[in-house]
């Protein structure tokens, strides 16, 4: 039963029925405790929607920031530490959702996304040459708490897609890049890297976390006119050493990037599309913004064709940031996209040669790798992933199909930053359109890629390979 035990006195009261007066004229989609507007401890289970269905002490207090806070506390513990917390948003008119102190996960996202790979594993084929990898990208985090664009929820999403380790299905998962804003002062910036790169590394899955072109944080240097907030290899240095140390994850140098993942016949390669050089000014200011200056350079491209050249038996994914060319064949990246696509298909066509850079191009990103994949036996590039246009979308190339993630970072209808795409989901907070996520199915016997999506993506689309 939902016995009510203590209150403070008539005017909580008074202040619980206003609040509860507004959240039922709210058309959001509401958990039962919700109700719960008045200060005190009661007694929920099951019927109110509670974790797992299991009894909790649910308190409601107001915290020192002066807004109404609910925790929900197990029966069986004698000092009532509070398990989930959550607080009254007066913007939305209710309480926000539950998430665990512990995780920092909501449990009706772990609900949900139970559902999720339940549903993923009656699609596909279990064994041998069948791959699972897990896939989120442009989460966006931002030091804000913001209810219909980034915002900490960015983080949330990171810390809640981890959990599909779980599942005992995902043999790698990946970050596409563009993990924060980088809107925020260089010691922030950096402070939610640190948090993000915890948040996703496994001990369970092997994982690659991919550089986008918002993790530099021009975008707080661009608005401020400062000098460069982030000092050279900031990103690389937080994030790399701990991918690069693991046993399953293996690479030419730990300089670019660039690692490969093999399990069964399939190899995954990362590739980096903000390869810029760190030049600054005689103001400390850089040379190159990498938010508009997508490229690929030599080194890294000499890497590529190491591991190429090595990839005998293999079929090939890669994977970066942005997409190296567009749905015509052009260039999509502002240096080098259009190069590194036909050395995929010079891989796929068995030839030999020489790579050179358009006429013109600066000095720091012209190409000078020699190739020769003819001794390479039985292999193929079949499949390019990324994300960076917050939109999904697809195209074959060439013989090599390239497939488009949505951003996980919320993007509500009324900002301008939003994309056509987002703008029609009219994605919001806590509803189960808020982030977005991936499962990809790789499946070499069925010749056949599937992608499985939750919240903002689509349930499932198929492509044969």
């Amino acid at each position: 039963m939902n016995l009510f035990k203590q209150t403070k006195g008539l005017v909580d009261r008074l202040v619980g029925a206003r609040k509860r007066s507004v959240i039922n004229k709210s058309r959001d989609l509401l958990d039962l405790m919700q109700k719960y507007t008045t200060i005190g401890e009661y007694h929920v289970g099951a019927e109110d929607g509670t974790p797992n269905g299991k009894k909790f002490v649910l308190t409601v207090y107001q915290g020192d920031d002066g807004v109404l806070h609910q925790a929900l506390s197990s029966e069986a513990t004698a000092n009532l530490a509070p398990e989930y917390v959550r607080k009254y948003s007066e913007e939305l008119g209710r309480f926000r959702d539950f998430h665990s102190k512990k995780t920092g996960r909501r449990y009706l996202v772990e609900e949900f996304l139970d559902t999720f790979t339940a549903e993923v594993k009656k699609h596909i084929r279990e064994g041998y040459n069948s791959v699972n990898l897990s896939v989120i990208t442009d989460t966006h985090f931002k030091d804000k708490d913001s209810i219909d664009f980034y915002g900490w929820n960015g983080l949330q999403h990171v810390q809640e897609f981890s959990y599909l380790d779980q599942s005992g299905l995902i043999d790698l998962k990946a970050h596409l890049g563009d993990w924060i804003d980088g809107s925020d002062a260089g010691l922030l910036g950096e402070s939610e890297l640190i948090k993000l790169e915890k948040s996703f590394k496994s001990d369970t899955v092997p994982y690659l976390a991919i550089k986008g072109n918002h993790d530099e944080n021009d975008k707080f240097d661009e608005h401020h006119d400062l000098k460069a907030s982030f000092p050279d290899h900031e990103f690389e240095n937080i994030m790399w050493p701990e991918m690069y140390r693991q046993k399953d994850i293996h690479y030419i140098s730990r300089q670019h990037g660039v690692a490969y993942f093999d399990i069964d016949d399939v190899r995954i390669i990362s590739v980096n599309t903000s390869d810029l050089p760190y030049e600054l000014n005689n103001k400390g200011q850089k040379k190159y913004d990498t938010k508009i200056t997508l490229a690929v350079r030599e080194d890294q491209i000499e890497e590529i064709i190491e591991i190429l050249t090595r990839s005998s038996n293999k079929r090939i994914i890669f994977m970066s940031h942005a997409n190296p060319i567009n749905r015509k064949g052009s260039n999509a990246l502002k240096y080098n996209g259009r190069s590194l696509h036909e050395l995929l298909v010079a891989f796929n066509q068995r030839e030999k040669g020489r790579m050179h850079a358009s006429a013109g191009q600066p000095a720091e990103f012209r190409l000078s790798n020699d190739f020769d994949f003819t001794n390479v036996k039985n292999a193929r590039i079949v499949a390019y992933l990324c994300g960076h246009r917050h939109r999904e979308d697809q195209y074959h190339i060439n013989g090599i199909q390239y497939i488009l993630f949505n951003c996980s970072a919320l993007m509500g209808p009324n900002h301008s930053l939003t994309t056509k795409y987002n703008k029609n989901l009219k994605r919001k907070i806590d509803q189960a359109n808020e982030a977005a996520g991936y499962i990809v199915n790789v499946d070499l016997k069925r010749h056949r890629i599937q992608v499985f999506g939750y919240g903002a993506a689509s349930r499932r689309r198929l492509y044969f390979v």
